[in-house]
C-alpha cells in the first residue's frame, strides 16, 4: 500500500519564506527536468546548489535564459539543474537568498494523498472522525435528511415545501452547499484519471472509513458523492435538481451552527446532462464492484432517465436572478449557470454510447462533437467525452478528430515554454489568469498534456505536465506553493468556512486555492491586492474569494494531474 499518516506530518515542514528564488517546494523526480527561477538577472556563477545536510556542492546551475515578463517587464533568470538526479534534500543559494527543494522517487506522493484526503475532510451528512481526520475532526452539521422542495423545483409528485432526504456528498467550495453541475465535473475528471492509472490509484490508501475494503480509496470517496447525486433525481420524471442550498450563504461558522433551511432548487438541463454523463461513466467503472453491488445498475438507469428528461426539456437553463424574482425564498448562492449546452450533450451522449452501445447516442455524439479542443472545466466538459473517444474508441472518426485537436492544442501551449518566465507551457498570457486559474489553466491543461503523452509516447508532453505541476507547487510569480499544508510557503487563510471557523491556525490540508485573479472581484472585501499584474494578483486572506477560495472541481483537477504524474513515475 502507498503510505499514509498524512495529517500527522504535514506541518513539520520549514516555514521560512524565500522571496527571490522560485522552485517546486514539494518534490521533483530524479529523472525529470529541474529548473528554478530567480528574480533579476544573475550569472550561473552566483548560484550554488548544495546538499542541505552537509553543505557540499552537488551540481552546477546552468542559465537557460533571462526572461522578461510580457506585462510587468520584470526580468528573471531561469536556471537548470536537471543533471542532479540523486534523491535527497537540497538548497539553492543566490546571494543571501536560499530555497529548499527535494528529489524523491515518490516526489508527489504525499501531496497527491493530501488532495484526495481533502475530500473526506469536506464530507457532509456524517461526522468527520478524529481517527481519520486528526485535529480536523468535526461533528455532523448538515444531515440533509429533511431538505425542502423549493417552489422552483415543485412537481406533481413533490409539491413546494414538501421534504426529501438528500444526505452525503461534499461541501462544494468555501460554502456549505452542494451543486450537481460541479459535482458531476469533479467526479468525472477524477474518474478519467483513475481509468488511465488504475494500478496506481488502486493502491493509494489515505485512511478513510472505507479503507481496507475491496475498493480503491478514490472510488470509495467518489461513491460517497455519487450516492448523494442519486438523491437529486426526481423519481417521478427523471429530472435532476440543479443544487441543494440554503437561500443565502452561511456565515463563517461551523456546520453544526448553521440554522437556515436547505432546499433543492429548480431542475435544469445542464444538471440532467452532467448527471447522466457521470452516472453512465460511473456505471461502467463500478461494474462488478464487490462493495457496491447494485450501484452500477442503479447509476445506469438513472443516467438514461436523466438523459430522457433532458431530451424532453432541452433548454431549461438555470437563471438564478429570474428564478428568484418568480419564486421565494430568493436564492443568492453559487449559480453555476451555463447557456451553451453543446458540450454537455456531447459528454452525456458519449458516455451513454460507451455504456450501452446504442447507436442513437453515437449519432448525437457525432452531432455535438467539438471542432476545437479546450481543457476541461465545469462549464466546458466536451473534453471529458473526447478523452474517452481517444482512449476507448480509437479509430472512430470522433476519436481521430479529438486526437488531432488535442495534439494541436498541446503543441500550441508547449511552444510557449521556451520564452516563458517560469518554464511552463501555461501562464504566458494574461488570459491564463483568472477565477480558478490554477486548476482551470494549469491543472486541466496539465492533464491534457498527459493524455497527449499517453497517446504518442512523446516525452515533451510529460515534461510540460510536470512543469505545470511545478508552477502550482511554487515556481511562480508569488512564490507560493498553492496547496494548503505543503511546501515552505503555502496559503494559511483560504476562503473556506471550515478552515476559518474550526479554531485551528493551520487550514485544512491538501486544498488547492484558486490563484492569481486580475479581475479582483472581491476588492471591496480585500481592500488591497499586492499587485495588479495578472500572475501576481493573489492575496492570502480569508476574504479573497476571487483568489483564495477552494473548490471541489479545483481539487479534483489537482488530484487528477498529480496522481497521474505519480503513477507515471511509479
Amino acid at each position: 500500500m502507498i503510505r499514509h499518516g498524512l495529517l500527522g506530518a504535514l506541518f513539520l515542514l520549514p516555514t521560512t519564506l524565500f522571496a527571490q528564488i522560485r522552485v517546486n517546494q514539494v518534490g521533483m523526480y530524479p529523472n525529470q527536468e529541474k529548473t528554478a527561477v530567480i528574480e533579476g538577472v544573475v550569472s550561473a556563477g552566483k548560484v550554488k546548489i548544495t546538499d542541505a545536510r552537509t553543505g557540499k556542492s552537488v551540481a552546477k546551475a546552468k542559465v537557460l535564459r533571462t526572461a522578461t515578463s510580457p506585462w510587468s517587464k520584470k526580468k528573471r533568470t531561469v536556471i537548470d539543474f536537471s543533471g542532479l538526479k540523486q534523491p535527497g534534500k537540497y538548497l539553492i543559494t543566490c546571494g543571501k537568498e536560499k530555497a529548499a527543494f527535494n528529489i524523491s522517487d515518490e516526489a508527489l506522493c504525499e501531496v497527491t494523498e493530501g488532495a484526495l484526503k481533502a475530500f473526506y475532510l469536506n464530507r457532509t451528512g456524517v461526522p468527520v472522525e478524529e481517527k481519520y481526520a486528526g485535529a480536523y475532526a468535526h461533528p455532523l452539521g448538515h444531515p440533509d435528511t429533511l431538505v425542502y422542495i423549493h417552489p422552483s423545483a415543485a412537481s406533481l409528485g413533490r409539491p413546494a415545501e414538501s421534504t426529501i432526504s438528500s444526505p452525503y456528498g461534499w461541501y462544494d467550495a468555501g460554502d456549505f452547499n452542494k451543486y450537481i453541475v460541479n459535482s458531476a465535473f469533479s467526479v468525472g475528471i477524477m474518474l478519467c484519471s483513475y481509468e488511465q492509472n488504475k494500478a496506481y490509484f488502486d493502491r493509494l490508501s489515505v485512511n478513510i472509513p472505507e479503507s481496507g475494503n475491496h475498493t480503491a480509496d478514490i472510488l470509495d470517496e467518489l461513491y460517497f458523492n455519487l450516492r448523494w447525486m442519486l438523491t437529486m433525481q426526481d423519481p417521478y420524471d427523471g429530472g435532476v435538481y440543479h443544487k441543494l442550498t440554503t437561500p443565502n450563504f452561511e456565515g463563517f461558522i461551523m456546520p453544526v451552527e448553521c440554522k437556515q433551511k436547505r432546499y433543492v432548487v429548480q431542475k435544469s438541463t445542464a444538471a440532467a446532462l452532467d448527471f447522466a454523463a457521470v452516472m453512465a461513466q460511473a456505471a461502467r467503472i463500478y461494474k462488478g464492484n464487490k462493495d457496491y453491488h447494485c450501484f452500477a445498475e442503479k447509476a445506469a438507469r438513472a443516467a438514461i432517465a436523466a438523459f430522457g428528461w433532458a431530451e424532453r426539456n432541452p433548454q431549461v437553463l438555470y437563471m438564478q436572478g429570474r428564478m428568484s424574482e418568480k419564486f421565494k425564498p430568493a436564492v443568492s448562492t453559487g449559480e453555476y449557470g451555463d447557456f451553451n449546452l453543446t458540450d454537455e450533450w456531447f459528454w452525456a451522449s458519449t458516455e451513454l454510447f460507451i455504456l450501452t452501445g446504442d447507436e442513437a447516442f453515437e449519432k448525437l455524439a457525432v452531432k455535438y462533437q467539438s471542432q476545437r479542443f479546450s481543457a476541461p472545466t465545469w462549464g466546458g466538459v466536451a473534453s471529458l467525452g473526447a478523452y474517452d473517444w481517444m482512449m476507448l474508441k480509437a479509430g472512430h472518426d470522433i476519436a481521430n478528430n479529438s486526437r488531432q485537436q488535442l495534439l494541436q492544442h498541446c503543441d500550441s501551449i508547449v511552444a510557449t515554454t521556451a520564452t516563458s518566465s517560469f518554464q511552463t507551457p501555461n501562464g504566458n498570457s494574461p488570459r491564463d489568469f483568472g477565477w480558478g486559474c490554477l486548476a482551470e489553466t494549469f491543472g486541466t491543461n496539465g492533464l491534457s498534456l498527459l493524455y497527449a503523452h499517453r497517446l504518442t509516447g512523446d516525452k515533451k508532453y510529460l515534461t510540460a505536465a510536470q512543469e505545470d505541476a511545478d508552477y502550482i507547487l511554487g515556481r511562480n510569480a508569488t512564490g507560493y506553493c498553492y496547496v494548503t499544508g505543503f511546501g515552505t510557503k503555502s496559503p494559511m487563510n483560504p476562503h473556506h468556512r471550515l478552515s476559518h471557523a474550526d479554531g485551528i491556525e493551520a487550514p485544512y490540508p491538501g486544498l488547492l486555492v484558486g490563484g492569481p485573479n486580475p479581475g479582483q472581484q472581491d476588492i471591496a472585501n480585500v481592500k488591497e491586492y499586492p499587485s495588479k499584474q495578472p500572475d501576481e494578483s493573489y492575496v492570502d486572506v480569508m476574504d479573497s474569494y476571487a483568489s483564495n477560495e477552494i473548490a471541489i472541481n479545483w481539487n479534483a483537477s489537482l488530484l487528477a494531474l498529480l496522481g497521474w504524474l505519480e503513477a507515471s513515475q511509479n
